[in-house]
């Protein structure tokens, strides 16, 4: 059986776009993200005792580097209509696969 050429290809593309620590406000940007058909998976970073001062819970929103601009003017609008705070980050995803 011979392999195809794709499945030996890693692709890593994807940019952390935001850090989001409200479920109202995650839920909005994943409304926002799928009416704007913008690809996008959440990382959930959990709080405790010893994670560098965090108490809570939040969630890193990543999109693919091709919509990256996109789904930025998305949030963007949608904080400033609703109020909500997020944090930017726009920087290379850390995928471990293996």
């Amino acid at each position: 059986m011979q392999q195809t050429l794709y499945s030996m290809v890693k692709v890593n593309n994807e940019i952390e776009l935001c850090e989001v620590g409200d479920l109202d406000c995650k839920q909005a940007i994943e409304r926002e993200l799928l009416q704007n058909r913008i690809s996008y998976f959440i990382r959930w970073n959990k709080g405790g005792l010893f994670r560098l001062g965090r108490k809570k819970d939040y969630c890193i929103f990543c999109v693919n580097d091709n919509a990256a601009e996109e789904a930025e003017a998305v949030v963007n609008t949608l904080c400033e209509q609703r109020g909500y705070h997020v944090r930017f980050l726009l920087r290379k995803a850390k995928n471990k696969y293996f």
